[in-house]
Parts: structure tokens; C-alpha cells; sequence
């Protein structure tokens, strides 16, 4: 489990440690805060730690992260993940020349705690000031806005061989996307939330030898080309649940999950990110659906009031950082202008029919 993650001079951040709940997070706040940078941030430490972690890959490794192959390593994912030019230029922007990034990870077991330096002039290759000393167990999954059932055949492959421009997190989750489904599917809380999907989507996965995604059910089978987007992106969890990629002590990045969903989909989303977070999954979500964050309080209280939860608040000062609130409920982290807007959008909606309301009442007398 990540316990916190201190980012300096990264992007929009200038130095703020934020402190994760073991259960479920939730980070809220305008386009352009730095709620995707913070979850790929936190997804880089997790990933390369569990990249020689999991188990049977690359056993010839060893057991103990070397120095020098964790410095080659993060620096190629960063770049792969987050897509700059050159690795320096994740440092924040209109600072001092000698400016440089600061990442600390830390874990709840102390053996996995990792922080790293880089300068502007960083292209292939960070610092790692502190090196943990045994890998991750659990590869982390990150789902981004985008559904990713309709491009797997052949991705991996084609991102393997060609340059291209596609985010390394596509690739990492359609690998596990492809792995086999586990041969018996126990009881237990994640189960469940692979049962809510499962009943949404009306049917259940399968891989067929081309390649291609096709939903199972009771009428027959249907390509996941032709099922409607906000399906794809819950089909995807109850793949990464039967493939056991989604798994208690792991941990899951989700960005937007409410993206192309309607509000009775959100409803199902709402109740499987709790499920998962229940089960052991330590869950992240970055959302500016004032919907769906209402949805997971009002399910919290109800049913999982004993879940570990942090919410954050992000929002943009004048000088172009992020100010970040945090706090153990919505409640914590002040008001959030993305989800003002829509309780405005509510408020003016009620005046106005409220108006056309007393004017009809008026005219009819």
C-alpha cells in the first residue's frame, strides 16, 4: 500500500506531500490541476517497484532492486507515462535554472520506501537518493479516460515494435487485460464487485484466438466494438478481476471513471470502486463528476463506513502551482470550483422553473 507521496518542484506541484487512506482515494478539482499528473506520479513508483516484483517475471533479476537499474528504469517510465520531450522538462516551469524534482515514495512496509531526484537537464536517467530494498507484489492497474476493450488487438504489439505516442499506461493495462482468467473464482468482496459489473453488462468476457473482446451472454456473443462505450470501460473491470490483475493488496488508478457513463452507470461504478476498495484494493480516483462523488458518499455512509478514506482538493493558484487540500471527507477540502459549477447549474435550473412556475400560477388566475 502507498501511504504518501511527497512531489517538489514536479509539474504543477511545488512541494506537497499528500498522505493516501489505505482504502480509497479521491482527488477532485479543475481541468488543468494536476489530478491525471498525480495519479501517473504515484502510478511510476508503484509500477517500476512491482515491474520486477510479480510473480515469474523477470526472476533472473534477483530479489533486491539494484541502484543502477532503478535510476535507468524510472526514468524511462516517467517519460513513457507522462510523454515530455525531455525528462527535465517535468520540472516546474518559471523557477530558478538549477531547479530540480523531488519524488518520495513511501509504503507501508519501510523495505519499499523509494525517493529520486532530477534536474532540467535529466534526459535517461534519475537520481534514486533512497533505494528500497525489496520489490512489490502486486503490479498496480491504471485505467485511464479512455476504454481500452476495442484497441487491444494488437497494441502491445504494435507498441512494442513502432514508435508511437500512446501513453505507456495503455500498454501496461492491456497486458493485463490479455492475461487468463483464473481457473476458479472465489468468494469474497471483490467478487462481488465483478457480480455488479456483471449484471450491468449482462453477460461476461471472453478472448477469442483473434484477439478480439466479445461479451457473453444469454442471446449470444457480441463484439465489443458494437457494445456502447460506457459498457467497454466497465467490461474492463470484470476482466482485470477474473484475470486475478485486480486483486486484494493491490492497488487500482482510475481517471474519470464516470467519463461517457450515465448517471445509472455511474451509480454501478460507484458501488464496484467501494466493493474493490472493501476487498483490499487500494483505490485511487480522479473525478470532477459532482455525481458520482455524491453517489460514493451517500453509499459510504450507508455500507462502508468502516472504509479508510482521503479526499484531496486541488485547485490553481495565480501563480500557475496547485494549492492541495486534504482531509478524511468532501467536507475537508473547501470548495472545489469544477463541482461548483454544477450545484450553480442546479440552483439557477431550480429559479428558473420556480419563475415559470409562479408566472403560469399567475397568469391563470
Amino acid at each position: 500500500m502507498l501511504k504518501s507521496l511527497h512531489l517538489k518542484n514536479f509539474t504543477v506541484f511545488s512541494d506537497t506531500r499528500f498522505v493516501f487512506g489505505k482504502n480509497l482515494n479521491i482527488i477532485v478539482g479543475e481541468n488543468g490541476s494536476g489530478k491525471s499528473h498525480l495519479l501517473k506520479a504515484a502510478y511510476v513508483g508503484l509500477s517500476v517497484s512491482a515491474r520486477y516484483g510479480s510473480a515469474g517475471a523477470n526472476d533472473d533479476i534477483g530479489e533486491v532492486p539494484i541502484r543502477a537499474l532503478l535510476e535507468t528504469v524510472l526514468a524511462e517510465k516517467l517519460r513513457n507515462v507522462f510523454r515530455p520531450d525531455d525528462l527535465g522538462r517535468l520540472v516546474s516551469r518559471g523557477g530558478p535554472v538549477n531547479q530540480a524534482v523531488d519524488m518520495v515514495f513511501n509504503f507501508d512496509e519501510k523495505e519499499r520506501d523509494m525517493s529520486l531526484h532530477f534536474s532540467r537537464k535529466a534526459r535517461a536517467k534519475v537520481e534514486i537518493i533512497k533505494k528500497p530494498t525489496s520489490w512489490l507484489k502486486k503490479v498496480p492497474i491504471f485505467l485511464p479516460t479512455r476504454e481500452l476493450m476495442t484497441i487491444y488487438p494488437g497494441f502491445v504489439s504494435l507498441y512494442e515494435t513502432m514508435s508511437t505516442q500512446f501513453e505507456e499506461t495503455w500498454r501496461d493495462t492491456c497486458l493485463q487485460l490479455g492475461r487468463p482468467t483464473l481457473r476458479r473464482m472465489n468468494e469474497g468482496e471483490i467478487f462481488k464487485a465483478m457480480d455488479a459489473v456483471t449484471e450491468a453488462i449482462h453477460g461476461h468476457l471472453a478472448l477469442e484466438e483473434s484477439g478480439r473482446f466479445y461479451l457473453k451472454t444469454q442471446a449470444g456473443s457480441m463484439e465489443m466494438h458494437l457494445l456502447a462505450e460506457g459498457l467497454r470501460k466497465l467490461a474492463a473491470i470484470e476482466r482485470l478481476i477474473a484475470t486475478g490483475s485486480l486483486c486484494p493488496k493491490g492497488c487500482l488508478l482510475w481517471d474519470e471513471p464516470e467519463a461517457n457513463l450515465n448517471p445509472s452507470l455511474i451509480k454501478i461504478v460507484a458501488r464496484a470502486i467501494l466493493l474493490l476498495a472493501k476487498s483490499g484494493v487500494q483505490v485511487f480516483i480522479a473525478s470532477h463528476s459532482l455525481f458520482l462523488i455524491r453517489e460514493l458518499h451517500l453509499l459510504k455512509q450507508a455500507e462502508f463506513a468502516e472504509l479508510d478514506q482521503r479526499c484531496f482538493g486541488l485547485q490553481l493558484n495565480n501563480e500557475g502551482d496547485v494549492n492541495v487540500l486534504q482531509g478524511k471527507t468532501m467536507d475537508d477540502i473547501g470548495p472545489i470550483a469544477a463541482l461548483d459549477e454544477d450545484l450553480q447549474q442546479s440552483d439557477r435550473y431550480i429559479n428558473v422553473e420556480m419563475g415559470l412556475a409562479s408566472q403560469t400560477h399567475a397568469e391563470e388566475e
